[in-house]
């Protein structure tokens, strides 16, 4: 008979983890529970419904986060995408003149609007950073749809999904748009509470948000379905007549309404597609954008979070998974409800780690709205041009939609026909001195021209005078110490520049 050495206990079995596991989850459950019994007691009586509301759909997220371990995905299940699951976008018809107007009047323009400008040292909503001549993000997106409804003499609603971030500022921002053609509806995503990593417990101690900012987030855009639906603005439309909304985010400039896709989804009689995702080619620099896969014969979004660790250098590949999500999004309404009322939306949660300026580790439980596509019926992945795909989440994507690749026209952005070639540059700039768009801005005298540019990194204390032209492949990279002033109308043509150079006026 075996006999433990003195001091060693057994082995546990798989049995006596698995029950110590429950046992802690529920006891872990349990406590998030009482707290946030204790945080609604320090809420006002007219916002207690939706703080109720809220901290159960936070509780549910929470048991789940819980229960759920390892990857959402198994990777051997994984099929191939059918033939029919990713239209080509140029095999779609043009609607007729004489559709446009009664096709318009059944949609609706969600723009996600819940993200701050800090990552680019801005203030306030990222919405509200200027983006070309002056106008901002939100000012774009407004002139976009006001001449939409012009030209085609409709009422295309455009709705905002702020945040408790935002939403302040956007209400204020939003009264300059009055006098024009466009109707701006706006509704706030939930506000959950940030959970200490250590304790698995809410570290804010009431719920004065304001007081104690840091102690809440907005639980990822996967929210837009619930807070769309509580904040009666789904059955509004559904009653009055819209059968499909068009989301997109607000950073996104190139996510106009595209009259293709929606003659598409409108001439669908009798088979309606409920979830339409936008997907474009991956390149080099996507190779951490979601994608779509085939999985228990559902279409469904794949992001790098569900991956397993020893697929990761798969799931970047160009070659098995050609295809990633663009975030633009065309849902049918009635499905939307339909879906909420069977309480069958399974959002995969993702995990966002985050050290608090105390450093404080907290967890941050949120969900992606591509997510719910497994959970509609009729789904389909259009293969849009790379134009339909124009984020600015960095300065980098700044320059290049400030500078000549583009043109302007009633608030959308289209390449100029003067580039040879149809994809952008790729520009990397020095985080510490481009970063923040201050110093980026204060950095150009006039934005370069760039319409011939392949390439561009650029490192350290630079700076560029007026009318500066870039081709090919440009590399300036001023050393610790040293500074590099580029000349005013130099041209730089496949050249690398580092040491220091200045040139003074005299």
């Amino acid at each position: 008979m075996f006999n433990n050495p003195k001091g060693h206990s057994p082995v546990p079995s798989s049995a006596d983890l698995k029950e110590f596991k429950e046992v802690t989850q529920r006891d872990s459950l349990v406590q998030l529970e009482k707290e946030i019994a204790a945080l609604l007691t320090t809420t006002s009586d007219d916002k207690k419904d939706l703080a109720k509301s809220q901290f159960a759909a936070f509780s549910r997220l929470f048991q789940r986060f819980l229960e759920e371990s390892g990857s959402s995905v198994d990777w051997e299940r994984i099929e191939q995408l059918p033939i029919d699951s990713i239209r080509d976008y140029n095999t779609l018809l043009k609607p007729s003149p004489d559709d446009i107007h009664s096709k318009l009047e059944k949609l609706v323009v969600v723009k996600l609007n819940g993200g701050l400008g800090t990552s680019m040292g801005c203030r306030g909503p990222k919405s509200v950073i200027q983006v070309r001549n002056d106008l901002t993000f939100l000012d774009l997106t407004v002139q976009q749809i006001e001449h939409l409804n012009k030209k085609y003499n409709v009422n295309v609603p455009l709705v905002l999904m702020n945040s408790f971030n935002t939403d302040k500022d956007t209400e204020q921002i939003i009264r300059k748009y009055k006098g024009l053609q466009v109707e701006i509806y706006t509704f706030n995503q939930s506000c959950f509470p940030r959970v200490s990593k250590e304790t698995l417990l809410p570290i804010a101690h009431d719920c004065d948000i304001e007081g104690n900012i840091e102690a809440w987030y907005p639980p990822g855009h996967g929210d837009f379905y619930d807070s769309f639906k509580n904040s009666g603005l789904l059955q509004k439309f559904i009653n009055s007549g819209r059968d499909y909304c068009f989301i997109s985010n607000i950073d996104n400039l190139g996510a106009t309404v595209d009259l293709n896709i929606l003659n598409m989804l409108l001439d669908r009689g009798t088979n309606p597609l409920e979830f339409v995702m936008e997907v474009t080619n991956k390149t080099k620099a996507d190779v951490k954008g979601g994608t779509l896969i085939q999985y228990e014969n559902k279409l469904r979004l794949l992001e790098i979070a569900q991956v397993p660790k020893e697929h990761l250098e798969e799931f970047k590949s160009v070659k098995k998974f050609k295809f990633f999500n663009t975030n633009n999004l065309w849902i049918k309404l009635d499905a939307i409800e339909k879906v909420l009322n069977e309480g069958s939306m399974n959002l995969e949660i993702i995990v966002n780690n985050k050290t608090l300026e105390n450093n404080l580790n907290i967890i941050q439980l949120e969900t992606a709205v591509g997510a719910a596509m497994k959970s509609f019926n009729g789904g389909l992945g259009i293969n849009v041009p790379r134009s339909r795909f124009l984020p600015v989440k960095k300065t980098s994507d700044l320059l290049l939609v400030m500078s000549n690749l583009y043109h302007m026209k009633n608030g959308s952005l289209s390449m100029s026909p003067l580039r040879m070639f149809p994809t952008t540059p790729l520009v990397k700039l020095g985080d510490k001195d481009f970063a923040k768009v201050k110093d980026f801005l204060s950095r150009f005298a006039t934005i370069p021209d760039i319409l011939e540019l392949d390439h561009l990194t650029v490192s350290g204390d630079v700076t560029f005078g007026r009318n500066v032209s870039l081709k090919g492949t440009v590399i300036i990279i001023a050393n610790h110490g040293d500074r590099i002033d580029v000349p005013s109308n130099a041209t730089l043509e496949n050249k690398i520049v580092s040491g220091n150079l200045r040139i003074l006026d005299h």
